[in-house]
């Protein structure tokens, strides 16, 4: 027979069985809770979709479109534009991709090899027309496996938003019309601009040549230059050389001579200083000097096989009248929530940010804001309430702040001054 003591001992033991296996039971219970948890939420992300809109279709906006298709996450998507085809596909200018926008187009699935257009240092040089047909062509291809329809012809406007039934209207938004575009606006984005120096002068010029080819040409580069205004008064001994060298950058003035021979394009700049030709050139009232710069400066650097510019063709030569301040304007709002909509809206390219100097290779710079896209699409995909879209926009609105320091302490010097 057991004492009292032994009975609270057995008592005891049996509680703390109970105990824990009442613990066991709770830690299973809530393990299974975990794992199947993670395993909706991954089924939920794997199954998330959502409808995009991409309004523009240069090669920033049909880029964009090709983020969107890769992301994997498309439920449907919309490319509109305004212009029409074959509007887009006769667009002469000449753009240069540099190796970082060369590198994202190749894992967009963008095939060089079938491109028309060239290689120099790294870069690849095609007509802007060229490069759009071939966007155009892996999206037509991309339809026969997903829900993509290509507006063209197609504005934007009040009426068309109008006519998306309730309820229908697409989550994500992609602006990508341009510095003149009115989709922003008609969205309720704001229209501020941030306008900042690049810390450099610049000045450019235009050639047609309608006799001449119209085949992509890589672009020439040269520095350190020094023009003799002694005729103006300048002394061309110590103007120009007054200039310390900022960022990198080399003193003295930079040319660029870039797009086909049939549509030639100059760029002249230098980095920001107080030298005499640089004031000189900023202020006169002649512009026939800047002309004459850009002449002499063409016929010293252009090609061997491409015809000089001579008294005749001078006045197909149209220039700035001056040096002006390289300037990079850029939205203070380049990404948006809809409330009630749900609709998440993003500004890109030129809609987004521009420079008031062209240097040929602007649509990098559009390239790089994309960079994120992919991600904050599948974040805007995925989320579970509101706060991971206002998440995902932050995070969109800090990357694109990131492109306009890079560019404004980088961009000149990659694309002009080396």
């Amino acid at each position: 027979m057991e004492g009292p003591e032994g009975q609270v001992n057995g008592t005891q033991v049996k509680y703390e069985s109970l105990a824990l296996d009442t613990a066991l039971g709770t830690l299973v219970v809530i393990m299974v809770y975990v794992a199947v948890k993670l395993s909706m939420d991954r089924v939920r992300q794997w199954r998330a979709r959502v409808s995009i809109l991409v309004v523009g279709a240069g090669p920033v906006g049909l880029t964009a479109a090709l983020v969107a298709v890769r992301s994997g996450k498309v439920l449907n998507l919309t490319v509109l534009d305004e212009r029409s085809r074959a509007v887009l596909l006769c667009r002469p200018q000449q753009i240069a991709l540099d190796p970082r926008s060369v590198k994202f187009l190749l894992g967009l699935g963008v095939d060089f090899d079938n491109i028309e257009g060239c290689w120099h240092n790294d870069h690849f040089f095609t007509k802007i027309g060229v490069f759009q047909e071939h966007l155009l062509s892996i999206l037509e291809q991309r339809k026969q496996t997903m829900d993509i329809r290509i507006l063209l012809g197609t504005k934007f406007t009040e009426e068309y938003m109008r006519k998306i039934p309730q309820g229908e209207w697409p989550k994500i938004i992609v602006v990508a019309d341009g510095s003149c575009g009115e989709s922003s606006s008609l969205l309720g984005v704001c229209s501020e601009y941030i306008v900042e120096s690049c810390n450099a002068y610049g000045a450019n010029a235009a050639l047609q040549r309608p006799d001449q080819r119209q085949v992509p040409t890589p672009e020439i580069r040269a520095h350190n230059l020094y023009f003799d205004l002694s005729a103006y008064g300048i002394d061309v001994n110590n103007a120009g050389k007054e200039a310390s060298p900022q960022l990198g950058m080399r003193p003295g003035f930079h040319l660029k001579i870039y797009g086909t021979f049939r549509n030639r394009y100059i760029a002249l700049a230098c980095p920001s200083s107080d030298a005499r030709v640089v004031r000189f050139l900023r202020y006169t009232p002649n512009s026939s000097i800047m002309k004459n710069i850009f002449h002499e400066s063409f016929n010293a650097y252009k090609t061997d096989i491409e015809p000089r510019v001579s008294d005749l063709t001078l006045p197909h030569l149209q220039c700035s009248r001056r040096l002006f301040e390289v300037m990079l304007s850029h939205r203070r709002v380049t990404a948006a929530f809809i409330e009630g909509e749900n609709i998440a809206v993003t500004l890109e390219g030129e809609a987004a940010r521009v420079l008031n100097f062209d240097t040929g290779c602007g649509v990098n710079l559009g390239l790089r804001g994309l960079e994120s896209s992919e991600e904050f699409i599948y974040k805007v995909a995925t989320a579970v309430d509101q706060s991971d879209i206002i998440e995902a926009l932050a995070a969109k609105i800090k990357h694109s702040k990131q492109v306009v320091e890079e560019f404004k302490f980088h961009g000149l010097a990659a694309s002009v001054f080396e």
